[in-house]
């Protein structure tokens, strides 16, 4: 278990207490245990959790292992997760990053208008990039931006200002589409970017599915914050900064 994490433990021990639920916010996930006690992970791009029985072997080695969490029937492994700390109700309330979230994208009764208003706030900002702005909507990162940029046959590096509501509204729910299809009980541990086939054959819808190829050039370019990385906090944690020119920018 990491440092920051072991010594919370040894003041108040987490063996004998239960976890009560556990669910994302954004990009960040969150097991709550009994007793007011709450894990808040970030994943990145490198973290994963993987359920084993006792005895079982692991896929990865043990000196990739982060955080344990374990019964008599089933042990629950995070590998390189980069970003884990232990809170309160009170102190995640107060934290930076999560308390400043825009609507869930994964929300069920998440208010489209709302989303779109967000976005709209920020005419300036390539939509590309709005959309993977957690304080305007949560939970899109490149790879569902990319895939719901081009199923709507929008330009990510557009500016916000020249998008048409129906193009704000087809991203939103594009992309709401896309995300929800990776949380089913039959979605698997695959990113699932296209859910234009028919149930019951198998098949594409006609004119449904856009087609990636056909004599035009594909242009590829950089739409990010910059270089993301980890770097030691005080020792004891981590910090997840970007950088492109200039100072770093510190992600809480």
């Amino acid at each position: 278990m990491l440092p920051k994490l072991n010594r919370v433990h040894d003041d108040a021990p987490i063996t004998g207490r239960v976890v009560e639920k556990v669910e994302s916010q954004g990009k960040w996930l969150l097991i709550y245990f009994s007793g007011d006690l709450i894990l808040l992970m970030h994943m990145l791009m490198s973290g994963s959790w993987h359920i084993y029985r006792p005895g079982e072997e692991w896929k990865r080695s043990k000196g990739q292992m982060r955080i344990v969490i374990a019964t008599e029937k089933l042990l629950a492994v995070a590998f390189l997760v980069p970003v884990a700390e232990f809170h309160t109700a009170k102190s995640l309330a107060r934290r930076q990053g999560l308390r400043d979230l825009g609507p869930r994208v994964l929300d069920a009764d998440v208010d489209e208008a709302e989303m779109a208003r967000r976005i709209r706030s920020r005419p300036d900002l390539e939509i590309g990039l709005a959309l993977m702005t957690q304080s305007l909507i949560s939970g899109i990162g490149n790879v569902y931006k990319s895939e719901t940029c081009f199923a709507c046959g929008v330009n990510p590096f557009r500016r916000v200002a020249t998008l048409s509501d129906a193009e704000i509204a087809c991203l939103i729910s594009t992309s709401r589409k896309f995300m929800r299809a990776n949380i089913s009980e039959t979605s698997g541990d695959k990113i699932t970017t296209y859910t234009g086939l028919r149930r019951t054959t198998g098949r594409a819808n006609p004119g449904e599915r856009r087609h990636r190829s056909g004599g035009d050039a594909i242009v590829i370019s950089q739409q990010d914050i910059g270089i993301v990385g980890i770097r030691p906090d005080d020792g004891n944690g981590f910090q997840v900064f970007a950088q492109r020119q200039g100072p770093a920018v510190i992600f809480q």
